[in-house]
């Protein structure tokens, strides 16, 4: 992947006009097709296979009247007075017959209707007008909703003396997010930090606009999918927080990488591609993690929650693109102004220096690291304690912000007629069987009305055909309270009964039933959804730093920022503290799916920032074996940059707080408090202390798990190894090894110290307890080995499986004919050829075919070819490798160069 990355990196640098262009054609071709294309947003939260779904799902086809959206005409009279006057019911009956008359009304409900029961208030000074609609919420016009308040504005006129009427409902909420002014702070504040960053307004406005093209580019595409797909009004807004976020923090990561290359006096377009090579590497395993982690919301089985994934995934994904192609391309086009400037010389003789604040706090931190541990555990389980009461529901009007038509007529609903008839659920008989569908319907609704946690059942009749009843039933408690779900359950409960007594079948269904299912399915896919996370965190984390120790530690930190963040945002959201600072216009409950979407983003963010940490900290002891010193070392050189790159998260998601819709603003706060308490907290406090605490334990895996765990590089280590080795040995050498060392399963040498000089055309023989394994090891089958080690050119490990191509492995116990299968390499053109157990050939016409060749080690091309041949006695191959061989003993530290 380094590789790769390097070769993109300098051919962005150097075609960095077409690559700009073609950024910025695929912007304009996105933003433009979004434009011309785009269906819209749909807010419809489906979950198929939910009793709730299927029931409403039925009523569409055979009772469509109930299954569209709704608006209300709520009256209100002064107190005093009484609603149910012979002048209000006749003003209600002129607005009643103008609704019916609108084209995408498909009837009203007269609150004075002999047959309407509870549409009058308690007090009597409240009329509810209820008005079903044909369509859904997105398919209600403009013109509709201008008709239904004028409507209202006229019956309140006709009804006069104090009265007033809110034209209300869910056909007139408005709960598609907006961008407004506030979230352009977040940008504020990000281009502040990366000013104090980099002490240059080029290297601090790059990042902010490959972020912002990176967000273009995907609101474009995720509304040119509208095409195909409905997608929510959340997914947009929440891939241009995610995307903003991310986007400056992968531009940042590369930017800081080469500006501290050039300062070593690194030249513009090697600095670009080596900063895309490692620092590009680290993006893309950071943004790996975090797309892996969006798409696996699937898990939940929830169609609009896939699509939010999907989209928020793309938005990390298109990031990631931009970052290790137009970042390049830019530093390229800003040349060497990016060079820091040396720092000017004070005159004056200088006082002690300071040390740090990096270096204070990680001593700090690691001066008593039992007692860091154990206050950051215990505090951050105590933040943790208000998530035990965070209560999940899908939005409604009473999250509307105050002021706006819905909420206005939520609040009246609820202060009137009580704050069930906000949410009232619908319960559908199947009655076609029936000979009285009309008593069988009342009778059912009689038995509802005793139910515990029943305000009324004002309506129940069956549709025109006569074969499915409904009754609305409404709850005492409001739509996202735990009694109304529980009352759900009461009421499922009872379908057995009547079955059982009536002989029908009945289900529960309506906007609350299937706000309710969608919370508790998303509540249930938690658990397996955190098991993929866990697991995903300690797999890929082994992968990159070879250990146990490393991956559990920062797996159990990423648990606690994810209760802490659950916490804050239960103790703000639900239980109301502090709402009225953050203008939280709703409290009792979160939106359903805060809690999958912030254990999925807030997983690859934790896992960014441990890969940068630890990878310095990691380095420091491999190359100096001190523990404590790479600590502190690795931490104060890796430190300023985790620590800009979560200032500029947090206050990006911080800043879409304020003046957030309902949906977005707690996803915005628990990611902006889980940013803060995972950068801060965990990977910059728990984690050195951790590490002091472990010591060298932290670092290794048992030999048998390394060998069979891959290697993920997410620095780019490999590519810094294969350019330290780009001109050694110094001549065109076939085979040249330094120090290489193998061990087996229980850490035990298999060899040691061996090093090689081959030049093209060389045979070498080797033989010994290890000569197997370094016989495999120079044809690049065996990997996990150390030292330095150059094979026809090619650094391994790095290209070992492009190294396989051009060596011909021929295990001589099995082999019938092994100089045939010899010949057969060389018209192949490889370039190296090894035998294993070659002293095992003991017929006499195939060792003196084996003899000839190699003689005259030769390709079909007529290039050099090299020989490496295992035996056992080096005095049974004598008559077979020409006399220039050197033998080599594979037992200890050994070195052999051939002229």
């Amino acid at each position: 992947m380094s590789s790769f990355l390097y070769r993109l990196g300098r051919a962005a640098a150097r075609a960095r006009v077409l690559v700009l262009a073609l950024w910025v054609v695929v912007l304009a071709a996105a933003g433009g097709a979004a434009l011309l294309a785009n269906q819209g947003t749909d807010d419809t939260f489906a979950i198929p296979g939910s009793e709730s779904q299927d029931a409403l799902d039925h009523l569409k086809r055979v009772f469509p009247e109930v299954s569209g959206t709704s608006a209300q005409l709520v009256l209100v009279v002064p107190e005093g007075h009484k609603a149910d006057t012979p002048a209000v019911r006749a003003a209600v009956g002129q607005a009643v017959t103008r609704l019916g008359k609108l084209d995408q009304v498909a009837t009203v409900v007269n609150p004075f209707d002999g047959n309407v029961r509870g549409a009058v208030s308690p007090d009597g000074r409240a009329a509810l007008v209820a008005v079903p609609l044909k369509v859904q919420l997105t398919a209600v016009t403009p013109a509709t909703k201008a008709q239904l308040t004028a409507i209202g504005h006229d019956l309140q006129t006709a009804v006069g003396g104090g009265a007033s009427v809110h034209a209300g409902g869910d056909a007139l909420s408005n709960r598609v997010p907006k961008l407004s002014p506030t979230e352009g702070i977040g940008l504020v504040i990000a281009l502040l930090v990366l000013v104090l960053m980099f002490r240059s307004l080029i290297a601090a406005v790059m990042p902010l606009v490959t972020a912002i093209l990176g967000v273009g580019v995907s609101m474009g595409l995720i509304y040119l999918a509208t095409l195909v797909t409905p997608i929510s009004s959340t997914a947009p807004m929440l891939a241009v927080m995610i995307g903003l976020a991310v986007g400056i923090d992968y531009a940042l990561f590369l930017l800081s990488r080469h500006r501290d290359q050039l300062a070593d006096g690194l030249d513009v377009e090697e600095s670009v591609a080596r900063a895309t090579a490692t620092a590009g590497s680290a993006v893309i395993f950071a943004g790996l993690t975090v797309v892996i982690a969006l798409l696996g919301l699937a898990v939940a089985g929830i169609p609009f929650l896939t699509t939010m994934g999907v989209a928020a995934a793309l938005g990390v994904a298109l990031a990631v693109g931009v970052a290790v192609t137009l970042v390049p391309a830019l530093l390229s086009f800003a040349g060497p102004r990016l060079r820091p400037r040396a720092p000017r010389k004070r005159r004056r003789t200088p006082r002690r220096a300071k040390p740090p604040v990096a270096r204070w706090w990680v001593r700090t931190a690691t001066k008593a690291p039992l007692v860091t541990v154990i206050v950051i555990v215990a505090g951050l389980a105590v933040c943790a304690v208000p998530a035990l009461g965070l209560r999940l529901a899908l939005p409604d009007n009473g999250a509307e912000e105050h002021g706006s038509p819905a909420r206005d007529t939520y609040d009246v609903v609820a202060e009137h007629f009580g704050p069930g008839y906000n949410g009232p659920l619908i319960v559908t008989a199947d009655i076609i069987t029936s000979t009285d569908p009309v008593g069988l319907v009342n009778r059912i609704a009689g038995e509802l009305r005793q139910l515990p946690g029943v305000a009324s059942v004002p309506l129940a009749t069956p549709n025109p055909k006569g074969d499915t009843g409904i009754i609305q039933v409404v709850p005492t408690t409001a739509p996202d309270s735990a009694e109304t779900g529980e009352l759900v359950s009461r009421l499922r409960g009872q379908e057995q009964h009547f079955l059982d007594a009536y002989g029908t079948r009945t289900a529960v269904t309506g906007i609350t039933a299937v706000g309710i299912d969608v919370s508790a399915q998303l509540g249930s896919a938690l658990l397996p959804f955190g098991v993929l996370v866990v697991g995903l965190s300690l797999v890929l984390l082994a992968m990159v730093f070879r250990s146990i120790w490393v991956p559990v530690k920062a797996t159990a930190g990423y648990l606690l920022s994810v209760g802490a963040a659950f916490g804050a945002t239960s103790f703000v959201f639900v239980q109301g503290h502090g709402a009225g600072a953050l203008n939280v216009t709703h409290t009792g409950s979160v939106i359903s799916f805060l809690p999958i979407i912030l254990m999925g983003v807030l997983f690859g963010l934790a896992m960014d920032y441990e890969v940068f940490l630890v990878s310095r900290i990691r380095e420091d002891y491999v190359h100096g074996g001190d523990p404590h010193h790479a600590i502190e070392s690795g931490f104060v050189s890796a430190s300023r940059v985790v620590v800009a790159a979560a200032v500029i998260m947090f206050a990006v998601f911080a800043a879409f707080v304020p003046e957030g819709s309902a949906t977005i603003k707690p996803i915005a706060f628990s990611l902006a408090v889980g940013v803060f308490v995972d950068a801060f907290v965990v990977r910059m406090t728990l984690v050195p202390a951790v590490l002091a605490l472990l010591g060298r334990r932290a670092w290794g895996l048992p030999p048998w798990l390394d060998r069979r765990l891959p290697v993920f590089d997410a620095e780019g280590d490999a590519l810094v190894h294969e350019l330290r080795l780009a001109d050694w040995p110094g001549t065109d050498e076939a085979i040249s090894a330094r120090d290489l060392r193998l061990e087996d399963d229980r850490g035990r040498p298999v060899y040691d110290g061996v090093g090689i000089h081959l030049p093209r055309g060389g045979t070498l023989v080797l033989h010994g307890a290890g000569a197997g394994a370094l016989l495999h090891t120079l044809a690049g089958r065996v990997t996990k080995f150390t030292g330095d080690l150059k094979v026809l050119g090619r650094v391994l490990p790095q290209h070992s499986h492009a190294l396989r191509r051009e060596v011909a492995v021929i295990p001589c116990r099995r082999a019938a004919d092994p100089g045939r299968q010899v010949a057969e390499a060389l018209a192949t053109d490889a370039g190296l050829i090894v035998l294993d157990d070659v002293d095992l050939v003991l017929r006499t016409d195939l060792r003196d075919h084996l003899r000839r060749l190699l003689a005259e080690p030769r390709s079909r091309s007529g290039g050099p070819v090299s020989f490496v041949v295992t035996c056992q006695d080096p005095d049974r191959v004598a008559d077979l490798v020409p006399a220039t061989a050197v033998h080599l003993p594979v037992r200890s530290a050994q070195f052999a160069e051939v002229r």
